[in-house]
């Protein structure tokens, strides 16, 4: 089997962390003497293309596969994983250098290159040279009116204050600044905060496994998980697992807005079953409508302003190099 070791390198990532840190995994793998090709991403959803030319199947390489490392934070993985063609060839990588970093934060992915690369050239070598497959997990899918096609997610996708932080902070000036101060997972606490007491709430009809609506008053959010946290480590769902092939669902409503900023603690220390109003629950399929559109993410990129959402879990979707 020909061996395909490729990179997608997201330079502009963690404002500008990614470029030194590329240099060190270039010296890395040119000191080991590992045969790669990189790849630079040039714009957004850059990283989309390059994963749809890389993993597209001919009939030469139907059987060959394709070991892909992301460089970047969380938007280029995510970018990547709705590139790819084929997930039974694919084995994902991941290298982090983003703000947020939720992906590798939850699966335990070092930051320090010396020691996630190693990690991955291990479970490489395990698969070529014992025939040990590289450990799966569950991605999902969120679709909703008029979308071209369903948006794949690793981390997490859902409605109101959290898509809304996400929105903001896609194109936030204090991000920038944060993560010149390696402080960027501040940016979403901040971005929270300020949110909480502006944003409209929305009344919101949820669809399960069991197809039993049930409705929420003054829907804050509705937080659709496959890992534990998101927006910089915030637990939103704190017995998320993400090879169980369900999604953990947190919600939170008909909690009065002045109230909100002090249940805030309590969602950051995964104490939030102590707050009257958030509930959890887990589903394979689940569909959200709501009265007014409400803004939509997906691993942190906006989706748009919907008032339908329909969310599915893949279990054991994507093979991981861990």
């Amino acid at each position: 089997m020909r061996l395909a070791l490729y990179f997608i390198v997201n330079q502009g990532a963690g404002t500008g962390r990614t470029a030194r840190l590329w240099k060190k995994i270039k010296h890395m793998l040119e000191e080991q003497k590992i045969p790669y090709e990189a790849f630079f991403t040039e714009y957004e959803h850059h990283a989309t293309v390059l994963a749809r030319q890389l993993t597209a199947a001919d009939d030469s390489a139907l059987k060959e596969a394709v070991y892909l490392v992301v460089v970047g934070g969380d938007g280029t993985v995510n970018e990547v994983l709705n590139g790819i063609r084929d997930f039974d060839r694919v084995r994902l990588g991941v290298i982090p250098s983003g703000s947020g970093n939720d992906f590798a934060r939850n699966l335990w992915i070092p930051k320090n290159p010396r020691k996630s690369l190693p990690m991955i050239l291990e479970c490489m070598d395990r698969e070529i040279r014992d025939g040990i497959p590289a450990p799966a997990m569950d991605l999902g899918t969120v679709s909703w009116p008029g979308c071209e096609k369903p948006c794949i997610f690793c981390i997490s996708a859902g409605v109101g204050l959290d898509a809304i932080v996400c929105k903001k902070a896609l194109h936030s000036r204090i991000k920038k600044v944060l993560n010149a101060l390696h402080l960027g997972k501040l940016t979403y606490l901040i971005l929270t905060v300020a949110s909480l007491f502006t944003m409209d709430t929305a009344e919101v009809t949820m669809t399960g496994d069991d197809h039993t609506d049930k409705s929420f008053h003054k829907m804050i959010f509705a937080a659709v998980m496959n890992l534990r946290t998101e927006g910089g480590g915030v637990p939103m769902a704190p017995a998320a697992v993400p090879t169980d092939g369900f999604l953990s669902v947190g919600s939170a409503s008909g909690i009065p807005k002045w109230k909100t900023f002090f249940c805030l603690p309590f969602l950051v220390a995964a104490k939030q079953e102590r707050i009257r109003g958030f509930e959890m629950t887990n589903a394979k399929n689940l569909v959200l409508e709501s009265d007014k559109p409400m803004v939509l993410h997906a691993d942190g990129e906006y989706c748009g302003d919907v008032r339908k959402a329909e969310f599915h879990c893949l279990k054991g979707r994507l093979r991981l190099l861990r």
